[in-house]
């Protein structure tokens, strides 16, 4: 098996997009279970865009450093950063989450070390963990958010989507990484030598009537019209299937009823 981070979504503007809609939507409900304590030195691995790092250097009142593997979005987040004012709140430096760049120096020093929507996409997410485990002070956090796609809900069901969502997961599968990754943080952090210590799930959804919903829909709409040459390459649905069902999803965000529930699992442990 490869050894190397796969984001089955890429990188394109189209996707950079989708990640900047969606983290305005849920950084300050994710930033809320991680409560920065003022003056915590936090590494974030996989940091992407650099929102959720920028978020947190705001709640802590220090420099975060990133890593973050892809070029594309290491400009991207600093084209962001520098638009809003904020450059001075992140450093982000290129390199793998399984053997982050962090100098001799650095490992050990840091007090929290976080990662959000990075483990299922890794073949090895335990080596992420251990080097999370690593990188933080004896008695320092290490805060994994991930997801588990098999808890995504629209209700009622829209026509076929059930089976093209089924299909997206086995994309996963034939890439080495774990779409339900978020059911195994707490064992991860317990594998890679930390104490679990606390855990919880972050609501993601909306319902009719709220305003947030058809950025929702969109983003479900976006993730497997993004996927579609390895959704179609599992061969579970044909095209003419997926498109059905991308469109019933569209549909179903206009119903007067429409309701979808998703909540990311969360988990903390400390370095003894």
């Amino acid at each position: 098996m490869s050894t190397e981070h796969v984001y089955v979504h890429g990188t394109e503007p189209e996707e950079q997009a989708r990640l900047t809609r969606m983290n305005r939507l849920i950084n300050e409900r994710c930033l809320s279970p991680l409560a920065p304590r003022a003056g915590e030195r936090f590494v974030d691995f996989g940091a992407g865009l650099g929102q959720m790092s920028r978020a947190i250097a705001r709640a802590a009142g220090t420099k975060v450093l990133g890593i973050e593997r892809s070029a594309e979005q290491i400009a991207e987040a600093m084209r962001q950063a520098r638009e809003d004012g904020e450059e001075h709140l992140l450093e982000l430096r290129a390199g793998d989450a399984q053997r982050p760049p962090l100098r001799d120096d650095e490992w050990g020093t840091f007090d929290a070390a976080h990662t959000r929507f990075l483990l299922e996409h890794v073949p090895d997410p335990l080596a992420v963990v251990r080097a999370m485990v690593r990188a933080v002070k004896p008695g320092g956090r290490i805060v994994l958010a991930d997801d588990d796609h098999d808890l995504l809900h629209l209700w009622p069901d829209p026509p076929g989507f059930s089976e093209v969502w089924r299909t997206y997961l086995r994309t996963y599968d034939r890439i080495g990484a774990d779409a339900i990754v978020g059911r195994r943080l707490v064992t991860l952090l317990h594998q890679a030598g930390a104490k679990p210590r606390r855990t919880t799930m972050v609501f993601f959804g909306g319902s009719a009537g709220m305003d947030e919903l058809p950025d929702y829909v969109e983003n479900v709409v976006r993730i497997l019209d993004g996927a579609r040459a390895q959704i179609l390459a599992v061969g579970e649905v044909d095209e003419p299937a997926l498109d059905a069902g991308i469109a019933a999803v569209r549909a179903w965000g206009r119903r007067p009823d429409a309701s979808l529930w998703y909540a990311m699992p969360w988990a903390e442990g400390v370095k003894p």
